[in-house]
């Protein structure tokens, strides 16, 4: 794994920087598992997404093959840090592999199966993922993996490798996605009212909304990323979870989120406000 700052060299390489700010934050769901033939356990109940709390600078080369973990939805977004449960043969190779290089993998989301049947096969990955750096491992019985992945930065698919008859897993050519800096005073009212939602709107009324307004309110952590952690705190939809990672302008992205919340917003208020008299009968507006 990259240690420490490292330069960009040529226009096939891109540089970025993971951030440690020591912050936590509880995911809300239960223990999931990957649909891709069972390819990993996500504990999510028990896992946080983090925001680091060191500063490195961590390069992709975007002109080499990268191995792909595609799932069934978006699970994974820059900064954030996952930790999966390594368990079958293809991706016990695969997080063997790139252990033994950048230690880098990106994570993919499958194409929908519109007849409902289990994935099998090399069914088609959608083109947008985040590229991830493993950050700790820990091998277990039967080289199984536990790792924690922490995500780098957003790139788009331009290619998939056949099959070379050695190789378990899945690789592909990647592209990186502008992701701009933006003018974090342009954010700002975007911010501000988050910050109000969270402690007098009808989200406040969330689980996790003392945490996140503590976010909210350490400068250390910028709009943009501010935002994200947001996000996949609060969104379960996969759709809409795709759509936040296929989005390059994290002013686009700050707006997809806004009518997101406020759309919560309204429909917290508008139950809040109904009363039992006003259900139809034998039913509740829940």
């Amino acid at each position: 794994m990259p240690r420490g700052p490292i330069a960009m060299r040529s226009s096939i390489w891109a540089a970025t920087s993971l951030r440690d700010n020591g912050l936590w934050i509880r995911n809300s769901t239960d223990q999931t598992r990957s649909p891709d033939s069972g390819a990993c356990w996500i504990r999510r109940q028990s896992w946080y997404t983090r925001c680091m709390n060191y500063e490195q600078s961590v390069r992709v080369n975007f002109g080499k093959p990268m191995a792909v973990f595609p799932l069934g939805q978006a699970v994974l977004i820059p900064q954030q840090v996952i930790p999966l449960h390594i368990f079958e043969d293809r991706y016990i190779q695969m997080v063997s592999h790139a252990l033994d290089g950048a230690g880098q993998i990106a994570m993919g989301v499958l194409a929908k199966n519109s007849g409902g049947e289990p994935y099998s096969g090399r069914p088609p990955i959608r083109t947008a993922v985040c590229v991830g750096q493993i950050m700790q491992h820990e091998t277990l019985s039967g080289g199984r993996f536990e790792i924690l992945l922490q995500g780098v930065c957003r790139a788009r698919v331009s290619k998939e490798l056949p099959e070379d008859g050695t190789r378990l897993y899945r690789e592909v050519y990647l592209e990186p996605v502008e992701d701009m800096e933006p003018d974090e005073s342009v954010m700002l009212p975007m911010r501000e009212w988050v910050e109000n939602e969270l402690s007098t709107g009808e989200l406040s009324g969330f689980e996790t909304a003392d945490d996140l307004l503590d976010y909210v309110r350490d400068e250390r952590i910028s709009t943009p990323t501010l935002l994200e952690l947001i996000s996949f705190t609060l969104f379960d939809d996969a759709d809409l979870r795709y759509k936040l990672l296929e989005e390059g302008n994290p002013e686009a992205r700050s707006e997809i989120i806004r009518k997101e919340l406020e759309k919560t917003s309204k429909m917290l208020r508008l139950a809040r406000h109904q009363r039992p008299e006003d259900w139809p009968k034998g039913m509740s507006w829940n």
